[in-house]
C-alpha cells in the first residue's frame, strides 16, 4: 500500500468478479490520476479488467446547469482516452429525484474491489465516510490530487510557515510524472445498466432535461473537460507564467492560470501544472516559484486544513484571536447592512464589489485578488460575523465552478483570520485584516476591471476566454 492509498474498510476482494471499479468522484480525468492508476494496478494483479464509473446526480446541493455543463462536457473526451487503454468508461446521468440511485451499488456487485478518490470536502468527503460501510468488497481511497499527499502531515499545520519546509523537504520525491499502467486485459463487458451517452452537441440537451437549477447559465468564460483544461495550462505557461510574478494581483493583466475549476473538478492535476511550470521554468528561466508557492504550499495548506477538521465551512475553525476580536466587535454599528439576496444580486453601494459579484454570477469564478477584497466586504455590509461567512459559502456554493473545494473554504475563513495574524484594530472587524476601496484604486487598474465586467455583461461575450 503506498503513502496515497487508504483502505477504507476490511473487507476481502470478491472472487468470482468480473472487473476492479475506479469510482470517478472529484479526479473526472484519463490522465494523470493517482488512483486510476492504483486501480489499473489491482486489476492486473487479479487478471481483470478495468471499469471506471463516472456518476453525476441532481440532488447534490445547488445542483444546477452551470456545474452539470461543465461536468457533462468533459464526458466524450474521457471516454476516448480511456477507450484507447482498454479501459471500460460507464457515465450514468441521474436526471430526476424518481430515478434510482444505486448505480454505484449495481456496478460494485460485479467488482472484486472500488477504488475512488480520497477528497476532503464536499460530497466525495460524505461518500467516502459513508459508502465503504455498505459495500461487500475492498474500498479504496486514492490522493491524486495533491503532489505530497495528504497523509505526509502527521497534523493540521498553523499556516505556511508550518507546512511550508515540510513540503520542501518532500516535494522531490513526489513532483515527477505519474507511471501510466498498461492494462493487462481489455475491457469489454456487457454491462446490465445503461451508460448515459454524451456527444459535444447533445450536452446542452442532457442539462435541460434533469431536474436542476435552471437560473444558474453555464460560465460564459470556461468550458469542461479535459481538452479545455489541456488548452488553458498551455496559455497560462506560454504566455502568463512569465507575466505571473509581476502582474497576478492585477485583475485587468490576465496573468493568472484560470486553472481552478480545472483542478477542482480534477480534469487536470496540480501536478501537471506543476512540472509544466518547472520545466518552462527550466528551459526558458522564467521566475515560476511564486506560482508553486500558490499552486503547493497554499493549496495543499487547504488540503491539509480540510482533512484535519469536522467541518471545513466551520467559524470553529478559525484562531482564539479571530473569534475573540470577533466576539469583542459583534455589535459595532455598520454604515450598511444588505442581505444575502442583495450581496447575490450586486445590489450594494460599491461599484467595484459590484463588479466582482457580477464576475461570479457571469465567468464562475473571481480573481484571487479581488476575491479577498469581496469577502472583507461582505464582513462589513453583514449584520454579524456569521451570517457574513454562510454568504459567503452560499455565493460559492451556487456560482463557483471552483468552489465547494477546500480552497475555497480555506480563502472564505482567511477572511475570519485563519492563515493570517493579527492587525491593527478597527471597528467592526476587530484585528482582522482590512481592505479598502481606496487601496484597491491605488494597487489596481479598478477602471479597466469595470469596463470589462461592463462589456461582459452587456454582450455576454468574454473577450479573454482561453477554452
Amino acid at each position: 500500500m503506498n503513502d496515497r492509498v487508504k483502505a477504507l474498510n476490511s473487507k476481502p476482494a470478491r472472487e468470482a468478479a468480473d472487473y476492479v471499479l475506479y469510482w470517478s468522484q472529484m479526479n473526472r480525468r484519463a490522465d494523470s490520476n493517482h488512483a486510476l492508476e492504483f486501480a489499473a494496478g489491482l486489476a492486473n494483479q487479479r487478471q481483470l479488467p478495468l471499469l471506471v464509473y463516472e456518476g453525476l446526480t441532481c440532488t447534490y446541493p445547488y445542483a444546477n446547469d452551470r456545474m452539470h455543463t461543465f461536468v457533462i462536457e468533459g464526458v466524450p473526451e474521457t471516454g476516448r482516452r480511456l477507450e484507447a487503454r482498454g479501459i471500460g468508461y460507464h457515465f450514468h446521468l441521474r436526471r430526476t429525484r424518481q430515478d434510482p440511485n444505486d448505480r454505484l451499488y449495481a456496478l460494485a456487485a460485479r467488482a472484486a474491489a472500488i477504488v475512488t478518490d480520497d477528497y476532503p470536502t464536499f460530497i466525495a468527503r460524505r461518500h467516502n465516510a459513508s459508502v465503504p460501510a455498505k459495500v461487500d468488497v475492498p474500498y479504496y481511497a486514492v490522493d491524486s490530487s495533491c503532489i505530497v499527499p495528504m497523509s505526509q502531515f502527521a497534523k493540521r499545520e498553523y499556516a505556511a510557515y508550518t507546512i511550508r519546509p515540510k513540503i520542501q523537504k518532500l516535494v522531490a520525491r513526489y513532483l515527477k510524472p505519474v507511471e501510466t499502467v498498461k492494462v493487462k486485459r481489455a475491457f469489454r463487458l456487457t454491462l446490465d445498466q445503461q451508460a448515459t451517452p454524451v456527444a459535444a452537441g447533445t450536452v446542452a440537451a442532457l442539462v435541460a432535461s434533469c431536474d436542476i437549477d435552471h437560473s444558474v447559465k453555464p460560465s460564459l468564460s470556461f468550458t469542461g473537460g479535459r481538452l479545455a483544461a489541456e488548452k488553458t495550462l498551455t496559455e497560462f505557461i506560454e504566455r502568463r507564467l512569465r507575466r505571473y510574478t509581476r502582474d497576478k494581483n492585477e485583475p485587468s493583466a490576465h496573468a493568472t492560470s484560470d486553472l481552478s475549476p480545472y483542478l477542482h473538478f480534477g480534469q487536470i492535476s496540480s501536478l501537471e501544472a506543476a512540472l509544466a511550470a518547472t520545466a518552462q521554468a527550466d528551459e526558458t528561466k522564467v521566475m515560476a516559484d511564486v506560482f508553486l508557492e500558490e499552486l503547493i504550499v497554499r493549496r495543499e495548506l487547504a488540503f491539509n486544513f480540510a482533512s484535519y477538521v469536522d467541518d471545513p465551512e466551520s467559524m470553529a475553525n478559525v484562531p482564539d484571536w479571530a473569534r475573540k476580536t470577533m466576539a469583542e466587535h459583534a455589535t459595532d454599528k455598520r454604515d450598511a447592512v444588505y442581505s444575502q439576496e442583495q450581496f447575490e444580486n450586486a445590489a450594494t453601494h460599491d461599484p467595484l464589489w459590484n463588479a466582482m459579484q457580477k464576475e461570479l454570477l457571469l465567468r464562475g469564478k473571481i480573481h484571487g485578488y479581488y476575491r479577498m477584497y469581496w469577502g472583507k466586504k461582505i464582513i462589513e455590509w453583514s449584520a454579524t460575523h456569521e451570517e457574513a461567512l454562510k454568504t459567503m459559502i452560499y455565493l460559492h456554493d451556487r456560482y463557483a465552478l471552483d468552489g465547494r473545494d477546500p480552497n475555497t473554504y480555506t480563502n472564505i475563513l482567511w477572511c475570519f483570520g485563519m492563515h493570517d495574524r493579527p492587525w491593527q484594530s478597527r471597528p467592526i472587524f476587530g484585528m482582522l485584516r482590512y481592505m479598502s476601496f481606496d487601496g484597491m484604486k491605488r494597487k489596481t487598474n479598478t477602471e479597466a476591471y469595470l469596463k470589462e465586467i461592463e462589456f461582459l455583461e452587456r454582450t455576454g461575450k468574454d473577450p479573454f476566454r482561453i477554452a
